[in-house]
């Protein structure tokens, strides 16, 4: 697939960081500890595009942790320096939890069947071998993935409503300029993972009709309401 888009990394607006504040972070980072932070194991690049509008494709750098076997989160950067931007999250869980959801709840969560087996998913500077141990179970998988920056349109910071994404599902999807301009930069070659994952296998009971948005696409959108007093609470607290 043809198209313009390119990763993007528009420029925060502020200050440079001080001194002051350089020496205050250095100080509270031996004092504090940073539980959640320390079990990110594992660092996926990956790519997403809006669940309204596949032409607006976003290169993904997932930096993720286990809860358990089952359940995975992953904090989502622009890209992978210390200078990336923070641009969404993604919750990832096994077949089984995924059947354990309610059927509208489905529709916002996408198969990473294609996106392992295809070579677009990888593992930045691992090994092959050792990549493909995990990916075998990621391709079993189902995420949900919400973007709260959009940078692709080169948005200085993060405007407007959080956007749910989907992710690749077949050949012809991703853009060329996008998928080689990854390639280039870190060294790897989709085709050739492609090849070497084709044994690999999807979810046990096939990728459900309901994930992917059910192939008709999703958007978030913003209504108001009435905000009405809950008759069996206090108005104090409503």
């Amino acid at each position: 697939m043809e198209g313009v888009n390119v990763s993007t990394h528009p420029e925060v607006p502020g200050e440079p960081t001080k001194t002051g504040t350089a020496i205050l972070e250095a100080a509270t980072a031996t004092i504090q500890g940073f539980g959640p932070i320390n079990k990110i194991h594992q660092h996926l690049c990956a790519f997403h595009f809006y669940g309204h509008d596949m032409t607006r494709q976003v290169e993904a750098h997932h930096f993720c942790g286990h809860q358990n076997e089952e359940f995975r989160q992953c904090l989502i950067y622009d890209r992978p320096d210390a200078d990336g931007r923070l641009i969404g999250l993604e919750y990832i869980v096994s077949e089984e939890l995924f059947l354990t959801l309610p059927d509208d709840e489905k529709k916002f969560w996408h198969s990473h069947e294609y996106e392992v087996k295809s070579g677009v998913l990888f593992m930045p500077s691992v090994p092959g071998p050792i990549q493909r141990q995990d990916l075998e179970k990621v391709a079993k998988t189902y995420g949900k993935v919400i973007h709260f920056w959009q940078v692709d349109r080169g948005d200085t910071l993060p405007l407007g409503i959080p956007q749910v994404m989907m992710a690749l599902t077949r050949d012809g999807q991703l853009y060329d300029n996008l998928a080689q301009d990854v390639e280039k930069r870190f060294g790897v070659s989709f085709a050739e993972q492609r090849e070497k994952r084709g044994y690999m296998e999807g979810p046990a009971h096939g990728i459900h009709p309901l994930a992917n948005a059910g192939g008709k696409g999703i958007k978030t959108l913003l209504r108001e309401v009435d905000c009405k007093p809950v008759e069996s609470v206090p108005r104090v607290f409503v």
